[in-house]
């Protein structure tokens, strides 16, 4: 099992990893099959059902999508291109991907939120059809979009987990013991054996360029969440408060009166500064989803700025670490808010963010492992119910109490030896468990706690 750290930590844009940019990779992948087609097509519709119709307009599902099938891609995204781009599309009732010829696409009567059919593969799926000259579909693929961005068509994803065809790696473990057996037989750290993975797979200078790029955004996007006020949107009318928050806490800096606790303040601010910007549809990096955007940052940046000795030349090991926890919960579990409620997304970015912090201030391999599961353990159970379906409400505040458990977990994991009584294994399968579990309404659905407690206006 390899899963890239740059499968876990993706550069995209907002609200959703799921709802957002999933629906607009599956789009880039229609297209790509629709070029490889012998079929003139004049064409295209979209449906969407499960979580993405009941809460695809909070998440922007729909304009997700619509961009995808004009050719737009997360990675590249332009917010200003794709503005211009809807305008057009709304006027013209066409899309213009490149390699294909002008297609039909009026986005009120071809794209169809069907809120009365869940297919059977996942709760966040949609059909992306190709029409002819008399509008007969002539080709379709049902896409799931499975968390984190990652999309698998229905015939991937019967065909059961995806597999891993790339070259060898020499470490590749697939479940936290095999991971610490590894760890001790080869006596590498988790982060050096990640390394010597992707560099088999993609060499040391694509690493380090990649890595450095993934920090840079997630820096960037805490930096301007800092610095930008006013009201998200979606019609919940919720403020901005990083930036105030922020403000604040500078203007305490050096008082003596200021109480040990405010450090987690400064935690929650670096965290809801990213899902603030997520919300308002900014840059963000998948960690290891757009909800969960802003866990992993705000503890990185609470080690750069505030732990005494911390080096920037740990950013690298920390990512690393994050994203073989990341991965061993995605491959065994799920990080999908529609699968498993937000256990599988704060929860898994909070193991994530709690190892990562671990390893760089020293921990042994057991005591990352620790730190990981104790995260992860105190997130169980957690449901995602978005208000309205916006990721605002409890999304923001939510990254950042997932940052201080990630924090106080691995203060706890490195106060031991490493030995603990659950294992982290066992805790991914009892969130695989809840999850399966869990009452749909609490799901990403926004049909039950508190979003139908909480007035939507």
């Amino acid at each position: 099992m390899f899963l890239s750290v740059f499968d876990m930590f993706k550069v995209g844009i907002g609200p959703s990893s799921s709802h957002t940019m999933g629906p607009m990779v599956a789009a880039a992948r229609f297209l790509q099959q629709m070029r490889a087609a012998p079929f003139t097509f004049a064409g295209v519709r979209a449906s969407l059902h499960g979580s993405l119709a009941f809460t695809g307009v909070g998440h922007a599902t729909d304009r997700a999508t619509i961009l995808g099938l004009a050719g737009f891609e997360p990675a590249s995204y332009d917010a200003d291109k794709a503005a211009a781009a809807l305008e057009d599309i709304a006027a013209r009732k066409r899309v213009t991907p490149e390699g294909l010829p002008e297609l039909r696409f009026d986005p009120s009567r071809d794209l169809v939120f069907d809120y009365d059919r869940t297919l059977p593969g996942h709760a966040n799926g949609m059909i992306l059809m190709a029409t002819d000259a008399q509008g007969d579909v002539i080709l379709s693929q049902v896409y799931y979009s499975i968390g984190g961005g990652f999309v698998m068509t229905e015939e991937e994803l019967a065909a059961g987990k995806a597999t891993d065809e790339g070259a060898p790696v020499p470490y590749p473990f697939k479940s936290a013991s095999e991971m610490l057996d590894m760890a001790r037989r080869s006596g590498k750290s988790i982060g050096a054996m990640k390394r010597a993975n992707e560099i088999a797979r993609n060499g040391e200078a694509n690493l380090r360029a990649g890595t450095a790029r993934i920090w840079q955004v997630m820096s960037d996007c805490i930096d301007r969440g800092l610095s930008t006020e006013g009201t998200l949107p979606g019609g919940l009318y919720v403020k901005r408060r990083a930036k105030a928050i922020h403000d604040a806490l500078v203007a305490e800096r050096g008082l003596n009166l200021t109480p040990p606790h405010v450090i987690n303040d400064w935690m929650s601010a670096y965290a809801m500064a990213v899902n603030e910007e997520n919300a308002a549809g900014g840059q963000v990096v998948t960690a290891p989803t757009n909800g969960a955007a802003g866990v992993v940052p705000a503890v990185l940046r609470y080690y750069l700025d505030h732990v005494p000795g911390a080096s920037s030349a740990h950013v690298e090991d920390f990512l690393l670490t994050a994203a073989a926890i990341g991965g061993l919960v995605k491959y065994n579990a799920s990080i999908s808010g529609a699968e498993a409620g937000c256990q599988a997304e704060v929860g898994s970015a909070s193991a994530m963010a709690a190892a990562g912090l671990c390893a760089v201030m020293g921990g042994t391999p057991a005591q990352v492992e620790n730190a990981a599961e104790i995260a992860l353990e105190h997130h169980l159970g957690m449901t995602c119910d978005p208000v309205k379906g916006l990721v605002q409400v409890p999304c923001i505040e939510r990254n950042g109490l997932g940052a201080i458990k990630a924090v106080s977990a691995a203060s706890l994991a490195l106060r031991g030896d490493g030995t603990h009584l659950v294992p982290l294994d066992a805790c991914i399968e009892t969130m695989r468990q809840t999850g399966a579990d869990m009452s749909e309404k609490y799901k990403e659905t926004s049909l039950g706690g508190l979003a139908v407690n909480v007035p939507n206006c």
